[in-house]
């Protein structure tokens, strides 16, 4: 067996029971933030780690956590406080799992969930409690919760749990666990002001693990970003959808109507998906992540806030149909992929007009997220042809084919057999209005006096603001990504200066430019006129 092999957890020296169970989970070395904090929190030390979703703090306070209590005694000894009833699921079927060989009991409590129930379940004894501020705080208040064997208290996503307004149902929730002897560990992505407050009134000589950006998000996840026109949207995230192996994906919209207009949109299409948003029930909700869970669905389109706490291993792919308005959250929705050890995939799909958002996110990650083409309907169907040529074989061998032979027959009396087969294969995948996407866009400027393929801009700066051509293609590589070496004609006059840019690359270099500041002006970039209209 393996365990007999595993020692230890990396260099970390553990139980027998808990590297039993890591074995069995599929452990082998640990994370950063594991390799940090487990030996700070075994020691006994406060312990506060700041780390996102996604780089395995669950186990790095899951397995101390599990190591310390004792099992033999019927009495909550670790209370863990999530924001979310799904993350408090999620932690409290981690921590069974870490526990199985140690006979570690966790319950989860939250909202939604009959009282009643809990209450039977406080009843028959668990070491550990994991559940939200406010239900936590409702069972201490009727004493069905007690805490006066806790001690090791977690705190997990304290920043969300700030932003959702539990703070003073936590420092409730710590002033009621007595602080002889009692350990803190506290987990958050980010230490705004009131996390530190909390920290310092509760916590006692803290030590900190910091797990950087690059560990965070980086490593793992492939970023890519196509350009498409918004008519054209749905049906190129269609095209992205066969073009990937998506095992399970989450597709990010900005609205709540947003997210059904696409579900639609979607299964209209043929693909299995789900909406996760705030109008749902709690029990719609649980029916939704059920089916996402057991693989019933393979997209999950859902809002920024709907998706808080979720804790998915399986993701392969984050999909951002709508660029995020926030460069922060764009952190957050990627770090659904690419967990512990597996890798991932976060593809945005942008307009022309957003290029300036998508700069902002790559200048927050300090890296460049890398363009892709869409695939055509030529790099679908040879992906897809294996596929197509397994199901015509079963539809033929089922010899249910009545109706269609009668039709194929009259084709045939006056076209080619090979062209009516191609044209009935085309007509099933690509559907009778391919043509609108297949042609390439209707270009977004008319004539304005380039060259054949670019497109002239007019730029109201120039000798005076001691502009010089080498100024230019530095300003316009680096705000928009494109390379210097293949921007045009620069022609600079005393007030305003023309630039030439590719067509492809004309509508992002313009949105990255238009009202930026340089040399302390704000400038306007807009389409020139044709030279026959102008004197220039």
């Amino acid at each position: 067996m393996m365990v007999e092999r595993l020692q230890t957890f990396g260099d970390i020296p553990l139980s027998k029971p808990i590297l039993q169970a890591l074995s069995e989970m599929g452990f082998e070395e640990p994370s950063p933030i594991q390799r940090q904090a487990i030996p700070v929190a075994l020691d006994g030390a406060d312990l506060i780690g700041q780390a996102q979703t996604g780089t395995g703090k669950t186990a790095a306070f899951g397995i101390p956590v599990t190591e310390m209590v004792n099992s033999r005694f019927q009495a909550v000894q670790a209370l863990i406080v999530t924001p979310t009833r799904e993350l408090a699921i999620q932690v409290s079927e981690e921590i069974s799992k870490l526990g199985k060989y140690r006979h570690v009991k966790p319950l989860p409590i939250y909202g939604g969930q009959p009282i009643d129930r809990q209450i039977r379940a406080l009843r028959m004894g668990y070491q550990v409690v994991v559940g939200t501020p406010g239900r936590l705080l409702d069972h201490l208040n009727r004493g069905t919760l007690r805490l006066q064997h806790v001690k090791v208290v977690v705190l997990d996503e304290a920043d969300e749990m700030l932003d959702m307004g539990f703070v003073d149902d936590i420092e409730s929730l710590l002033r009621e666990v007595p602080a002889e002897g009692r350990q803190v560990l506290l987990f958050s992505a980010t230490m705004p002001p009131g996390i530190r407050k909390l920290a310092q009134t509760y916590m006692n000589s803290p030590r900190s693990v910091t797990v950087s950006r690059d560990e965070l998000t980086v490593p793992l996840i492939e970023q890519v970003f196509y350009e498409t026109r918004e008519s054209i949207k749905v049906d190129a995230l269609g095209r992205i959808i066969d073009m990937e192996d998506i095992g399970q994906g989450i597709i990010f919209c900005r609205t709540k109507r947003g997210v059904d207009e696409l579900v639609v949109a979607l299964e209209a299409r043929g693909y299995f998906a789900d909406a996760l948003h705030g109008d749902l029930s709690q029990q719609q909700r649980d029916r939704v992540m059920k089916r996402f869970r057991d693989g019933k669905s393979e997209l999950l389109v859902a809002t920024d806030v709907a998706a808080r706490g979720l804790d998915i291993n399986n993701v392969t792919h984050v999909i951002n149909f709508d660029i995020p308005q926030d460069p922060v959250s764009y952190v957050h929705r990627i770090g659904r992929t690419g967990r512990v050890g597996r890798k991932g995939q976060a593809i945005t799909l942008i307009s022309p007009k957003e290029y300036r958002q998508l700069r902002l996110i790559e200048n927050l990650i300090k890296t460049r997220i890398r363009r892709q083409e869409l695939p055509s309907m030529a790099d679908i169907s040879e992906r897809q042809a294996e596929n197509i040529k397994n199901q015509l074989i079963k539809m033929m061998q089922s010899n249910r084919l009545g109706n269609y032979r009668a039709i194929v027959g009259d084709l045939l009396q006056e076209y080619d057999s090979m062209d009516v087969a191609a044209a009935a294969l085309k007509y099933a995948i690509e559907g009778a209005n391919v043509d609108e996407l297949e042609n390439k866009e209707e270009p977004l400027y008319g004539n304005t006096g380039a060259a054949a393929g670019m497109v002239r801009f007019f730029i109201n700066i120039g000798r005076i603001q001691q502009i010089r051509p080498q100024d230019i293609i530095r300003w316009i590589a680096d705000q928009s990504g494109i390379s210097g070496s293949c921007i045009g004609i620069i022609n600079i006059y005393d007030k305003f200066t023309f630039v030439e840019i590719p067509e492809k690359y004309a509508a992002r270099v313009q949105s990255c430019m238009h009202q930026t500041v340089i040399k302390g002006r704000k400038v306007s970039v807009e389409p020139a006129k044709a030279r026959e209209n102008s004197s220039l």
